[in-house]
């Protein structure tokens, strides 16, 4: 049986998934539960922190379960290594893509930097494995551009430009023709 906050956010999801961002209303999520508006004002005094509260839940079921440092092994391509890693954080998104609409939305909404945050919290260290042997300067040049790039692909998906399904092969050949270019200049 669910507690409370657990049964709230439970909700919140559901309503995301199946209804959108903008159908996530206080008093509908009360009445979802069952409890009084009251209830939910004690947890959550906005909108934005009751969405971000169940995308954060959400993110950590779903999203970042799987991801572990992965140390690359001898003879391992530093594409193929990053790839592994960036299909373990983007398959839920293809799986759930109004989640993901849902998350470039409240990205945007006071707190939406703690999203952020919690994703490079699980992020950073598993990338950081894979990258073990790598020049500093290189590290900080692909995470500029895949950074930016995901932000932007993922804000032309929500905005109903591409498909969930056109982000992972974008990343995919920046990550290709970075590590390859890399690799062929440092020898690797």
């Amino acid at each position: 049986m669910l507690g409370t906050e657990e049964r709230i956010l439970a909700i919140v999801v559901e309503i995301l998934e199946t209804d959108g961002y903008d159908a996530v209303q206080l008093r509908e999520v009360a009445r979802r539960a069952r409890m009084s508006l009251a209830t939910i004002y004690k947890r959550y005094a906005t909108r934005d922190e009751l969405i971000l509260a169940a995308l954060d839940a959400w993110m950590q079921q779903h999203r970042y379960s799987g991801i572990a440092p992965h140390v690359r092994e001898k003879g391992e391509s530093l594409y193929s290594a990053l790839m592994s890693l960036y299909r373990t954080i983007f398959e839920p998104w293809e799986q759930h893509p109004a989640m993901l609409t849902a998350y470039v939305r409240a990205r945007s909404a006071p707190g939406g930097e703690k999203l952020a945050r919690r994703g490079l919290d699980v992020v950073v260290p598993a990338a950081m494995a894979a990258l073990a042997d790598v020049d500093e300067v290189f590290i900080a040049d692909l995470d500029a551009v895949i950074s930016s790039l995901v932000y932007g692909l993922s804000g032309r998906f929500a905005a109903g430009e591409i498909a969930i399904t056109d982000i992972l092969p974008g990343l995919d050949r920046a990550v290709y023709w970075m590590t390859n270019g890399y690799e062929m200049n440092t020898g690797r």
